[in-house]
């Protein structure tokens, strides 16, 4: 083997061995997957599944999460691209030539030639450039990891929302029955009745016509039901047929009596603004928008780089070698105002992220303020309903009695029956509802977490 084809072989396995280093700079070392095998095929549950659990498989499903942690490691790799450009750069090069010529009738002659050289090239120097790009992928890289705790807390509060519509339209389902199961009583009741020769025709009527009604709206509430099913899986990040199992998660909490955050608004924006990922993601973005501007005036600024080349060549008749050491000041004289444009776009994007920083800290504002007070209003409303359903449920007890002891009428039943029937809808509805703005208000604030789940699971 010649010792060209020995240094090609060297420098092309030192290469590989380069370009194989998987994180020399361990600039991924800080992401976190959103699971421990993120992507992993769907294993179906051989048990119901909690809260938690549902969680948990949805934030290791979900393309959002996933879509984030890769957006985080283009980041840090772009990171690790910027700390490269401190390093100096080596390339090497061989080359072989043949070359035949032939004069007139002479005898053809061969010339072989090989080449071997190796330059390095290394910027001592840049007036800042450098350290501003490098500023500018850190916090760009930043942004994209509180963008991925953004990313789970949206799944996470997704997950949550379809959790309880699922549960939600099982009791809404349940409900649909007993109503169905009253109206059915009531028929039985006024055809009995009318056999007997007690009732009109009218009465028969009209509660058939309640029954029918009641049946149309167990219907459509398994319908419903097998939508919202359908929804769960697709914010699991599977297909919308998969059917999860799940566990029933209990009665409310205990309720204390609705707060009113008006004197604590202050308080509660100060914690959103502490806590919100996409309030760091701002800010980090504010920050890259900074060291974008320095870097844009470092352009124009002078450089100052090392050179070193070091050059073999063998052939016919000649055996040479030649090399060079260097320095090389750069100093930009004029390029059309480029640089000049360049500096005043960068110095609008900086005023641009401001305004969106500005804008985004109005909106948290806005966001607690709502959360508060849907929270004061839903614990309200959940207290009222739970009395309007234990008074609806005497009420139709009562006049179904008064009508089937011939004292009152069918209108009173069915009117009372529809009452139940919509106080059963509007307890479901509160219910969900309180937990939904519970689960809100921690988004808001940037809390949505397991403290939240223990609390939501806490039965008294």
């Amino acid at each position: 083997m010649s010792r060209n084809c020995t240094v090609f072989l060297i420098l092309s396995a030192l290469s590989g061995l380069i370009h194989a280093a998987p994180d020399p700079f361990s600039v991924e070392d800080g992401i976190a997957a959103p699971c421990p095998l993120p992507g992993a095929p769907f294993i179906p549950p051989a048990a119901p599944l909690t809260l938690p659990e549902v969680i948990d498989l949805a934030l290791c499903h979900n393309p959002k999460t996933r879509s984030a942690w890769a957006n985080a490691k283009i980041e840090a790799n772009l990171l690790g691209q910027a700390q490269a450009a401190y390093l100096p750069s080596l390339d090497g090069q061989l080359e072989s030539s043949r070359k035949k010529t032939r004069y007139n009738h002479d005898p053809a002659s061969t010339d072989r030639q090989k080449t071997a050289s190796l330059s390095l090239s290394w910027l001592l120097l840049d007036f800042g450039g450098r350290s501003a790009n490098m500023d500018y992928q850190r916090q760009l890289l930043s942004a994209a990891l509180a963008e991925q705790e953004t990313a789970r807390q949206t799944v996470f509060l997704e997950t949550l929302n379809a959790f309880y519509q699922v549960h939600a339209h099982i009791a809404a389902v349940e409900a649909a029955k007993a109503s169905e199961a009253a109206a059915e009583r009531s028929f039985r009741t006024a055809s009995g009745r009318y056999q007997a020769g007690v009732a009109t025709p009218v009465e028969q009527l009209q509660a058939e016509t309640a029954f029918s009604q009641a049946v149309l709206s167990r219907i459509k509430s398994e319908g419903e039901l097998a939508n919202a099913r359908g929804a769960l899986a697709y914010a699991l990040g599977l297909d919308a047929h998969v059917l999860i199992p799940l566990i029933n998660p209990g009665v409310l909490p205990a309720l204390a009596e609705a707060q009113d955050f008006t004197n604590q608004i202050e308080e509660l924006i100060a914690r959103a603004i502490a806590n919100r990922p996409d309030i760091a993601a701002s800010e980090a973005r504010y920050r890259a928008a900074e060291a974008a501007t320095r870097a844009a005036r470092s352009q124009g600024l002078p450089t100052l780089s090392f050179s070193a080349f070091a050059n073999r060549q063998e052939g016919h008749a000649t055996d040479s070698r030649s090399g060079s050491l260097g320095l090389t000041l750069r100093v930009p004289l004029f390029s059309g105002f480029a640089d000049s444009y360049r500096i005043r776009a960068a110095e609008a994007r900086l005023e641009q992220s401001g305004v969106a920083r500005e804008q985004l800290l109005r909106d948290v504002s806005l966001d607690v303020w709502r959360s508060a007070q849907e929270l004061r209003v839903t614990t309200q409303s959940l207290a009222t309903t739970l009395n309007l359903f234990a008074s609806a449920e005497a009420a139709e007890a009562m006049a179904l009695g008064r009508y089937q002891s011939g004292v009152g009428t069918i209108l009173d039943v069915l009117n009372a029956q529809s009452a139940l029937a919509d106080a059963r809808m509007q307890r479901i509805s509160a219910a969900y509802n309180w937990r939904m703005h519970r689960a809100a208000l921690a988004r808001a604030l940037g809390t949505l977490g397991k403290p939240l789940l223990d609390e939501l699971l806490d039965t008294p």
